[in-house]
């Protein structure tokens, strides 16, 4: 009977009457207010995607609509008289919703903030360290949320941070790979080895940088091909960054035959020094006959090409080797081949006998034919 009286309160169902639709009309307030808040900063901010209205009509737009109603209801729950651990209960739950709607600001801040500085072409912002540097503001607005909670709800909180302090232990010494790439990254955040849009070579990879993670650097190889490589890895290797190269020296031989005279000899190397200096973009160095090689006079070649750029080199060795090439030619003088002397002691060649194939003969082939069957 009682449970039956408790049903036909009217004094409940009034009440609840009275926050559902408390709860309603607050909720309907609140999300004109916001949506009208958030579609005035955006027109007010629409070619200003950097501005500070920009900026806090986004972070306005990633209100909850659930902690909305949550709000909504906790407003139309004062409204009815409570007992006192109903207002215990609904202070703890105003904490609660106030704590993640906060977090949930801050977080979208702390990112829009860093893409922002990411996308900046300059003001010389580091794209790995504005990474981490936003990664851990946000590990540490949850973390004191999360804690500012449970220590709201009653919960020892002195007791857990000691409580994890073993544990990240453990656990540290079961991601320490990860950890170590995480370590990379920061230091090539802080020393710069590389950054994105630079062409590096190491080991057999050969590639421009894309994108420099927290664990991975992604590399676009020559051949189209996205390469993923650990940071830790990475580290580890002897890395060949080209872009920062502002000068390229440049190394090649190349020989002629043994019975070139001497002042030719003198000539070519001469010659070689006048193609280098009348070549645009170019500094020359030195040109030495360098020795006697098994089949071939060497020369040695130095120059300096005054750019970074690898195509425009080659178009530049390409010019240096057809203009040696003519040079040789007006000179006389003729590039050496791979080659071997035979002597022979004796007075004549030696006879040699090649053995041939047997020859098919008519008996051959009428035997052939007996053993073959015959069909009628």
């Amino acid at each position: 009977m009682e449970q039956w009286n408790i049903w036909l309160d009217r004094d409940l169902w009034l009440n609840v009457a009275i926050v559902v639709v408390a709860t309603a009309l607050i909720y309907s307030v609140l999300r004109a207010v916001v949506g009208t808040l958030h579609k005035r900063l955006m027109a007010w901010s629409k070619d200003q995607d950097g501005s500070w209205p920009h900026f806090v009509a986004v972070v306005i737009g990633r209100t909850s609509r659930v902690l909305l109603l949550a709000f909504s209801l906790l407003l139309a729950l004062r409204l009815p008289e409570l007992p006192g651990s109903w207002q215990s209960a609904l202070s703890h739950t105003w904490f609660v919703a106030l704590a993640l709607q906060v977090a949930l600001w801050v977080d979208t801040g702390v990112r829009l903030w860093s893409r922002s500085l990411v996308m900046k072409k300059s003001g010389g912002y580091n794209p790995v360290m504005t990474t981490i540097i936003s990664i851990m503001i946000l590990i540490v607005v949850w973390s004191v949320m999360l804690l500012s909670i449970l220590a709201n709800l009653g919960v020892d909180i002195t007791a857990l941070v000691a409580s994890l302090g073993v544990g990240g232990i453990a656990v540290a010494l079961a991601v320490q790979t990860v950890l170590s790439d995480v370590f990379a990254s920061l230091s090539i955040g802080v020393d710069k080895p590389f950054e994105i849009g630079d062409f590096v070579v190491f080991g057999e990879v050969a590639g421009t940088i894309e994108h420099i993670g927290l664990k991975t650097t992604r590399i676009r190889s020559l051949s189209g091909e996205q390469v993923v490589c650990a940071n830790a890895d990475l580290l580890r290797q002897i890395v060949h960054n080209y872009k920062r190269m502002n000068t390229r020296r440049i190394v090649f031989k190349f020989g002629i035959n043994y019975d070139t005279p001497s002042d030719k000899v003198r000539q070519v190397a001469e010659r070689v020094g006048d193609i280098i200096r009348a070549t645009p973009k170019t500094r020359f160095d030195r040109a030495h006959f360098l020795g006697f090689d098994e089949s071939q006079l060497t020369f040695e070649v130095v120059y300096i090409v005054q750019s970074s750029d690898y195509n425009q080199y080659m178009d530049i060795q390409q010019e240096i080797n057809l203009q040696l090439l003519d040079a040789l030619r007006e000179l006389d003088v003729r590039f050496a081949l791979p080659r071997r002397d035979l002597r022979l002691v004796g007075e004549r060649m030696p006879i040699i006998k090649v053995a041939g194939l047997p020859q098919q003969t008519e008996a051959d082939d009428s035997e052939r034919d007996q053993r073959l069957p015959r069909f009628s």
